[in-house]
């Protein structure tokens, strides 16, 4: 595979690695959502994520986006709960902004903002309401500025996924303003949102995918 490029095969090695790691932390995400939310949001990620591993990989996408707008459809039809819709939504933008073989550094970047538009668009949340957007919009923050100084697609990557993981415990001291978790109003303090973790495993499976050559 080419390192400084995304193609078919990486696009479906995302969505793979994504499942993984749900797979792996799906009662740590269950946990943090038992606290504020309906305690489902482990299950339904990997529910959701398997199913879409499995979508893709019954698929021979001719664009990088082909995988993700096939997991992302997957994912709004597997998922329960607003999961569902705004992970579904995020990759579905992903994925159209990615109608091409391959892709660099700066397409990439711009799918990914796509995706957080997206999700801004559907949740109408922003940074500081302690949600998904609180990984996901440091994250993109972190590889549009790797992208703008030449950096490939792994350096680009494993930027934003660190400023993902800061973006996800950042939430704990946060009161949430949207959600379920918005109506324990001051109760919510001190909890890590369960959204901006299982979006920080997602940046985290991009720069592993990435990463390998």
């Amino acid at each position: 595979m080419n390192g400084d490029s995304v193609d078919t095969d990486r696009a479906r090695t995302w969505v793979q690695a994504i499942a993984a790691a749900v797979d792996q932390h799906k009662d740590h995400l269950t946990q943090l959502d038992s606290a504020i939310g309906d305690a489902d949001h482990g299950t339904n990620m990997h529910r959701g994520f398997s199913a879409a591993t499995t979508a893709v990989a019954a698929m021979e996408p001719d664009t990088v986006g082909a995988a993700l707008i096939t997991a992302g459809t997957t994912l709004i039809s597997t998922v329960g709960g607003a999961s569902g819709p705004l992970y579904g939504g995020a990759f579905r933008a992903i994925g159209k902004a990615l109608d091409t073989p391959t892709a660099g550094t700066q397409q990439l970047a711009a799918a990914l903002a796509a995706g957080l538009a997206s999700i801004q668009k559907l949740g109408a949340a922003a940074p500081g309401d302690k949600t998904m957007i609180d990984a996901y919009a440091p994250a993109l923050a972190a590889f549009q500025q790797q992208a703008g100084a030449g950096a490939d697609l792994a350096a680009a990557a494993t930027a934003a996924a660190d400023a993902a993981e800061v973006g996800m415990r950042s939430t704990t001291p946060m009161q949430a303003r949207k959600g379920r978790a918005s109506y324990l109003g001051a109760r919510s303090i001190g909890h890590q949102d369960p959204g901006a973790t299982s979006t920080a495993l997602v940046f985290r499976a991009l720069a592993e995918t990435l990463g390998a050559r």
